[in-house]
């Protein structure tokens, strides 16, 4: 599948810059480049196409509001950039897919480009299943109710990962998502625990819970995701508040906002 894709950016070589990284990936097609917001608007809206890289501090229209002028199409893919990390939490609000600081790195952008890769995927197995589900609903009604029944379980199935890709200390490990035992944030940073290892993966604590199943695993802490495959013991403790005991022995405090995760145990 063909990414086609739009530059957007008031500095020149920050475009030149970015269109030699995406050389490296064969299925990125840039059809266009802008200089400021008004002309990512019109562009959007002629080319219609997969993904858009959108400076975030143009003059005249900011990134955000190309984002906000679009809201009467179905929009593209944004990924934000810009030299300055304070936007980071606002890119997420607006629905961007990634967030990369300048000059961008070539790993943080092999990383965005495998999340653009899954996003497309799902949206067009989700298009296509569409499709045949209203043409089914037109020539056999009661095959269209089974087969909505069954894309339904299929896609809660499909669309967690079930493995995870994690560069740390130089080296690339493949992590199967039933050994992690729990996962921990730390700034900008999730720890990654699988019992005997540690490992250190750079993304949102929001983003990375959209990937796991959250039949498998829950948010038990503001900053702790646990895999309840892995409990093996619930301690009451006061206040409201419980201790996880995990198939490693470590013990994972769940606080009270998060107190119905204990009631899968009772």
């Amino acid at each position: 599948m063909t990414i086609r894709t739009i530059l957007v950016d008031d500095e020149p070589l920050a475009i030149k810059g970015l269109e030699m990284r995406l050389q490296a990936f064969e299925d990125v097609e840039i059809v266009d480049r802008c200089a400021n917001g008004r002309e990512a608007i019109k562009s959007i809206k002629t080319h219609k196409p997969d993904l858009v890289f959108l400076d975030i501090q143009m003059p005249g229209f900011d990134g955000f509001s190309v984002i906000g002028a679009l809201a009467d199409m179905d929009p593209p893919l944004f990924v934000m950039v810009t030299a300055y990390n304070e936007y980071a939490v606002k890119a997420f609000e607006a629905r961007a897919v990634d967030y990369l600081m300048k000059p961008v790195e070539e790993d943080r952008l092999a990383e965005t480009m495998g999340r653009i890769r899954r996003r497309l995927s799902e949206k067009s197995a989700s298009t296509e299943k569409a499709k045949l589900q209203e043409l089914l609903e037109e020539v056999a009604p009661e095959a269209a109710e089974q087969f909505a029944e069954g894309s339904s379980a299929s896609s809660d199935e499909d669309r967690y990962e079930k493995l995870l890709n994690i560069k740390d200390r130089g080296q690339i490990f493949r992590v199967d998502i039933e050994s992690i035992e729990r996962i921990d944030a730390a700034g900008d940073y999730m720890c990654i625990y699988t019992g005997d290892n540690t490992l250190i993966l750079r993304e949102t604590m929001k983003d990375l819970e959209k990937r796991l199943d959250p039949r498998m695993f829950q948010r038990v802490h503001r900053s702790t995701i646990v895999n309840l495959d892995q409990v093996r013991e619930v301690k009451p403790h006061t206040n409201g508040e419980s201790f996880l005991v995990l198939t490693s022995g470590a013990q994972v405090k769940v606080s009270r906002s998060y107190r119905e995760v204990i009631a899968r145990f009772l």
